[in-house]
């Protein structure tokens, strides 16, 4: 009996072993990212968001441990952000509109539960926990005549200190794999984090959606 046991626990051991898989490689892609900006607003004119379309390029680690569930750390770079509009007013003889786009340069590192429907496909859900390295914001004002900078030489000013460092984003995605290690992914992450901190009061948040390609090395 006692013989019978340890072959049975040898034989799990060996098959779960089996299970587990260690896989690592690049990944890059395309990003879509909003800013959402909850604050008293004056009346002049009508304020937008629009999402900036931007990239993303990293690396990432997959650990499996069974033919069903896993894990995944990422390290990513994207320079995240928006683009805030606000539609002319009269301003006596011009027709007057302002632009601003805010750039975040952001190293992401998104940590995630994977689930594997088939072997290829899988689903995830996690949180991307983002560090904000640099915050420039460029404004325009547009009239019936001409465009104008303003706020420094370029029109560019560095925004750093009124945006907090970390940006936590719960996200789910989806993933195919092919056989030969090549994948396709998309993911939505909400943001969640106030990264407003200027003391102002208001809320400043930024959510993207991903979708790219990259190839895993390793496994059985």
């Amino acid at each position: 009996m006692k013989k019978l046991l340890l072959i049975a626990a040898v034989a799990v051991m060996g098959s779960s072993a089996y299970a587990q898989e260690f896989r690592f490689g690049p990944k890059a892609g395309f990003a879509m990212s909003t800013m959402k900006i909850d604050e008293n607003q004056d009346d002049l004119g009508k304020r937008s968001m629009d999402p900036k379309y931007t990239f993303y390029i990293g690396g990432m680690a997959e650990y499996k441990i069974n033919d069903n569930f896993g894990f995944q750390a990422e390290l990513l770079y994207s320079p995240l952000g928006a683009k805030e509009k606000i539609d002319g007013i009269n301003a006596g003889i011009m027709f007057v509109g302002e632009q601003t786009k805010v750039n975040l340069g952001t190293v992401l590192v998104p940590i995630s539960a994977k689930y594997f429907i088939t072997e290829g496909l899988s689903v995830a859900a996690g949180a991307n926990f983002g560090v904000i390295l640099s915050a420039k914001q460029k404004t325009v004002i547009g009239s019936d005549f001409a465009d104008m900078e303003i706020e420094g030489e370029s029109g560019e000013v560095d925004i750093k200190d009124d945006i907090k460092k970390l940006n936590i984003a719960p996200f789910v995605g989806v993933e195919y794999m092919f056989e030969n290690g090549f994948f396709i992914d998309g993911r939505y992450s909400m943001g969640v984090s106030n990264l407003s901190n200027d003391g102002s009061g208001g809320k400043v948040t930024n959510s993207f959606a991903q979708i790219g390609v990259g190839f895993k090395f390793g496994g059985n």
